[in-house]
């Protein structure tokens, strides 16, 4: 089981090496026609996407009415996690609960300077999320606010081998005790075990409350 957590975080950290070249244009010359010059949630290509708000489906909601809820005491934010997922590994800046069957919740918090571009890199985050989807990496990318937080929400598709990882996904921003905050949180399993746990997934991200 510890195997599978240390992949799966450590796919997770690979992934944003992209993302950082991205976020590097992004900061590039005022007079560019990169995003940094458009309105926001205006993308590259001149298209507007809107923020949807977390909806939980009535099967979702079953979920949560029979499930427990979990607080990430140090950090202030909150789930409501299926009937039988256990604490493996909660720390100030990382959270960890998991599944009999290896479904994992995986919160992660970066504390980034006071003058960092939080916006401009909620963008960057969008549009290279929006490239995996091009490339087929990913099915669903959105705008999402959860709680009154705006974020960027993926799931991915299914991987080549159905033991490796498949994530769903939210990336956001807050000011939490004087920091600014990014906040990564992942919910993910093995590709074969996925969709037994899709409502689960949608519904415990979507239950979350989070402090401001």
């Amino acid at each position: 089981m510890k195997s599978l957590i240390s992949l799966g975080i450590i796919i997770f950290a690979l992934s944003f090496c992209n993302l950082s070249e991205t976020l590097k244009g992004l900061r590039g010359s005022s007079n560019s026609n990169s995003s940094t010059d458009l309105p926001e949630n205006t993308s590259k290509d001149g298209t507007t996407e809107e923020t949807e708000k977390a909806e939980l489906s009535p099967e979702q909601k079953t979920i949560l009415e029979s499930g427990q809820q979990v607080t990430w005491e140090q950090q202030g934010i909150i789930w409501i996690l299926p009937r039988g997922w256990k604490k493996m590994d909660v720390k100030k800046e990382s959270f960890n609960y998991g599944s009999p069957d290896n479904a994992f919740l995986i919160g992660s918090i970066s504390v980034m300077p006071d003058n960092f571009p939080s916006e401009t890199s909620l963008k960057a985050t969008y549009e290279s999320s929006l490239s995996q989807l091009k490339n087929g990496k990913y099915e669903k990318v959105r705008y999402l606010e959860i709680d009154g937080i705006k974020g960027v929400e993926w799931t991915e598709t299914m991987p080549e081998e159905s033991d490796s990882p498949r994530r769903h996904q939210w990336i956001g921003f807050r000011n939490y005790q004087g920091q600014n905050q990014q906040l990564n949180i992942m919910l993910s399993t093995k590709g074969s075990n996925f969709e037994k746990h899709r409502d689960d997934f949608s519904a415990v991200m979507y239950s979350m409350k989070i402090a401001k």
